[in-house]
């Protein structure tokens, strides 16, 4: 038996030049005698791989950053600044957008207040021309744009890129969104739920927290689920809609879903703007309902708190069919933060059983007001960043070098 090559570990394909930019991007190599021990490969093999990924911008080299026991070896470093990309985190009645670099960082970010029944086109036609702005303020060339993340509210088909029909999004149903921004941004646009992309941010934010339940209270209500250290989408898109969960004891609401007394109907930001007007209050966003309860509204503190319980009457079931170690409170109600997880915890810990509740922490999101955004950008560079992504980018830079 041939023992093998030493410092080398024996390989069945030589790596590609899109695997070693994945070690180098998680900081597992830093030299290019590094890679060659990582993979295997030749001297010349690994400088021509490094040398496509300095010449893309992917990777950067700073001469004499690791000492090898000769000479100061080169180190290589992710280039975060070598391109960006574009986020946009869509809401009932509130859009955010921003500009990030490679490392998910945001280099400029702005709202709209675009109403999604207006439809899709015009909301993406609205979100593209903002976007296309705010590259010109963080001083990014459109070129520089490598891909778009976006989420939307409700189930999700993340395949195609589309809304698989909620009441929130009439006219929205199987509308395929990817190819409305490429009209304006011709890479990549990767598509989830509003949630589910909140999800990965907090997730990114709570390293060593395999089970999580991130809770978005906003003009509607929705949640997500990381278990195991995975982001749960179901069979069919819709995990974590339990704002369409019914509440045994309501009034007997109609919800649009076509249900009566869903969680949504008696406990969101537009239910507490409703029983808030009727009650005589000047109120028509969920910033107003904050505002309300930050200037001390004892009716409006009241509603906040009742909303918060029945909310935590829901979560109790979740926690006990889950077991999550932490559960995060994001969304636009999130800024009346103590009446609502006052009222949310007193139902949690009333309802679920002791040992699912016994180390369990109700918490504000780590990324509060960023983590739509945030998670929109790490949604799509987990796809243009991957190694095949790469290796595809280069591909076809050797092809329009081919033709020139």
């Amino acid at each position: 038996m041939n023992a093998p090559t030493r410092g080398r570990r024996p390989t069945a394909a030589p790596a590609t030049a899109g695997e070693i930019f994945a070690l180098i991007r998680q900081g597992g190599v830093a030299t290019r005698t590094e890679i060659g021990r990582a993979t295997g490969l030749s001297r010349t093999a690994v400088a021509a791989r490094v040398d496509r990924l300095l010449a893309e911008g992917l990777v950067s080299e700073v001469q004499g950053g690791a000492v090898t026991g000769g000479r100061p070896a080169a180190r290589l470093a992710f280039h975060a600044a070598g391109g960006a990309v574009l986020a946009a985190s869509v809401g009932v009645s509130r859009t955010s957008l921003a500009v990030c670099d490679l490392a998910g960082t945001v280099l400029a970010q702005d709202s709209l207040r675009i109403r999604t029944r207006s439809g899709p086109e015009p909301v993406m036609t609205a979100v593209a021309e903002r976007l296309e702005g705010l590259l010109g303020e963080a001083g990014v060339a459109p070129a520089a744009v490598r891909g778009v993340g976006l989420s939307i509210p409700g189930a999700v088909d993340s395949v195609a890129g589309c809304s698989i029909g909620v009441p929130v999004l009439p006219g929205w149903a199987e509308v395929k969104l990817p190819p409305l921004l490429a009209r304006h941004f011709p890479v990549p646009v990767r598509v989830d739920n509003d949630v589910n992309v909140m999800a990965i941010a907090e997730q990114h934010a709570h390293p060593g927290i395999d089970d999580l339940l991130v809770l978005k209270v906003s003009t509607g209500i929705g949640a997500a689920v990381v278990s195991g250290g995975a982001l749960q989408r179901g069979a069919h898109g819709s995990a974590g809609e339990i704002g369409h969960t019914q509440v045994a004891d309501g009034p007997g609401r109609p919800c649009h879903c076509g249900n009566l007394d869903c969680l949504e109907i008696l406990a969101s930001g537009a239910a507490l703007i409703r029983d808030l007007t009727a009650r005589g209050r000047s109120v028509d966003t969920v910033s107003a309902v904050v505002d309300l309860v930050r200037a001390g509204d004892a009716e409006a503190v009241t509603l906040v708190r009742e909303a918060g319980r029945r909310i935590g009457e829901v979560l109790a079931g979740a926690v006990n069919l889950l077991n999550p170690s932490v559960i995060t409170v994001g969304g636009d109600l999130v800024g009346a933060y103590e009446p609502l997880v006052a009222g949310i915890r007193e139902s949690v810990f009333k309802r679920a059983v002791a040992t699912g509740t016994q180390s369990l922490r109700v918490e504000p999101g780590a990324l509060v007001g960023r983590s739509g955004v945030t998670g929109c950008a790490i949604l799509v560079l987990d796809q243009v960043l991957s190694p095949g992504s790469v290796d595809e980018i280069l591909a076809l830079t050797d092809l329009r070098r081919a033709r020139v």
